[in-house]
């Protein structure tokens, strides 16, 4: 069970406050513990013109295994002493912070993301970088993690954060279910570019919708570009454009992503070996299913194995 602590600071946007809820708590709850936290117990002003109640003052962020920071309206202003002071004390004790959105801001107040790389709501980018000029903002990014401290870009990518730490924590399996059930995109990679047409999940009304839940489903097969350009019934170049403006991504991109998704549910779930998950991904080789994994993971494959041996399937 990981204790985590959503602060929600004065003037809180309530999408953002309720994401980790939706997202961490809502089918996974028997690994987290989320609590609504403010600078003491009680109502909260937030952003939407109503409050919301804190169940915990800041000796639960301090306490917490996670903390998230939700956007709030006056990032003119820094937070309180005391709310900084309980940052840096939570991830001084080995917590792991995270931003959704300008919640950013509060980071960078209490020094947090100083020499690190960061982002936020690309509106908000220029004023971070200006104001916390050791912050290494990257203003073209859905999320950036830092392994102890992870920040989002604005509003949807929250949810990507979400879900990046629901896939860090217990598997790509949970992420997708969970994903699935919000009606959520399964994965978009933190890298993904920020402005852009947001992406639909493979069941909406979208143009290449039917196109990328066929691929899904065949990844199995030696897929190429030209074959999901004769599914969508479009020209390479056409498809190209499509899958930039829905999805941020090359259509080679987004296969390759897509399959290494799939290889890690399959070392999650079953105890094939490499060479046979390469295959069933359609990566080919155990080789090439090493290249890609490494790039988009971080680690080998039979590492990522051994790390969520015994982890809970999906609920």
């Amino acid at each position: 069970m990981r204790d985590v602590a959503v602060l929600a600071l004065p003037g809180a946007l309530p999408m953002e406050v309720g994401m980790p809820f939706q997202v961490l708590q809502s089918r996974t709850a028997e690994h987290y513990r989320l609590t609504l936290c403010g600078r003491s117990p009680g109502p909260v002003p937030t952003a939407g013109g109503f409050p919301v109640v804190a169940q915990a003052g800041l000796e639960a962020v301090v306490a917490a295994d996670t903390v998230i920071v939700p956007a709030y309206d006056d990032i003119d202003q820094p937070p309180a002493d005391d709310v900084l002071d309980a940052l840096r004390t939570a991830h001084a004790r080995g917590a792991r912070v995270v931003s959704i959105c300008v919640g950013a801001f509060a980071l960078a107040a209490a020094g947090l993301l100083d020499g690190r790389r960061a982002t936020t709501h690309w509106a908000y980018t220029d004023r971070l970088a200006a104001r916390y000029p050791l912050v290494r903002v990257d203003p073209d990014v859905l999320f950036v993690d830092e392994g102890d401290v992870l920040t989002s870009a604005g509003v949807a990518s929250g949810i990507d954060a979400c879900l990046h730490l629901l896939r860090t924590d217990l598997g790509a399996a949970v992420a997708n279910h969970v994903a699935r059930a919000i009606v959520a995109a399964p994965h978009r990679d933190g890298g993904q570019a920020q402005f852009i047409a947001r992406t639909t999940p493979p069941d909406a009304a979208s143009t290449l919708a039917g196109t990328r839940a066929w691929a899904l489903d065949h990844l199995h097969e030696p897929l190429t570009v030209a074959d999901l350009a004769r599914h969508a019934s479009m020209s390479q170049r056409t498809l190209a454009r499509a899958f930039a403006a829905e999805t941020g991504a090359s259509p080679l991109r987004w296969l390759t992503a897509a399959r290494v998704d799939r290889a890690r549910e399959l070392l999650e779930r079953t105890d094939w070996s490499t060479d046979r998950v390469a295959q069933e991904c359609g990566l080919g080789t155990a080789a090439n299913m090493r290249l890609h994994f490494h790039r988009l993971v971080g680690v080998s494959p039979s590492d990522y194995r051994r790390t969520f041996v015994g982890r809970s399937s999906p609920v």
